[in-house]
């Protein structure tokens, strides 16, 4: 594990603020990314709700979940941002931000939105998919919607006399790397 801030990290995210200047600089390379029309540069860019920003050591790849109202009655945590400038794949990111999202929101549906005619893939959502995301819609503008449900809660089961174990019991999901390959085209 790697001190990082006061954290200890045995992954490749670490926790950010909403509007850390450099999360805020790989947002604004997004293509979810809208100006203001009055020019405001607002310092905060993830929105209203329960969040996590989440960067690479080295500021190069951005995951923020968002857990909100949404406007067309999506249930869950969304991920709202995912940009990878790093030479780490994609699928390997969204696999470890999807484990950090279940700790923070156990039993939680997580989803996104893909846009496909604003990424390079003509698979869109590739990289969700090789870990285990599953298309579950299209929203009216014509956005992808993927998800991934929470694993099954294991049941503890009494022993032969009765009793369930008395010590805390840590649950590790893995998922599933179908494959792995970059899914930035074709």
């Amino acid at each position: 594990m790697l001190p990082v801030k006061g954290l200890l990290m045995d992954g490749y995210w670490i926790g950010v603020q909403d509007g850390d200047l450099r999360a805020r600089a790989l947002f604004r390379k997004h293509y979810s990314h809208r100006r203001y029309k009055d020019g405001r540069d607002p310092k905060l860019f993830v929105g209203p709700g329960e969040k996590m920003v989440l960067m690479t050591v080295n500021c190069d790849a951005l995951f923020v979940w968002r857990k909100f109202i949404s406007f067309d009655k999506q249930t869950g945590v969304n991920c709202a941002v995912f940009r990878n400038e790093s030479d780490i794949l994609s699928s390997i990111l969204i696999r470890e931000a999807t484990g950090l999202a279940w700790q923070r929101w156990p039993g939680e549906r997580l989803y996104t939105y893909v846009n496909p005619s604003k990424i390079r893939s003509s698979n869109p959502g590739c990289c969700f998919k090789m870990v285990g995301w599953t298309v579950c819609g299209k929203t009216k503008s014509g956005l992808v919607i993927l998800e991934v449900l929470p694993p099954a809660p294991i049941t503890v089961k009494p022993d032969s006399r009765g009793e369930t174990a008395r010590r805390v019991q840590v649950v590790v999901v893995q998922l599933p790397l179908f494959e792995l390959e970059s899914c930035a085209s074709g």
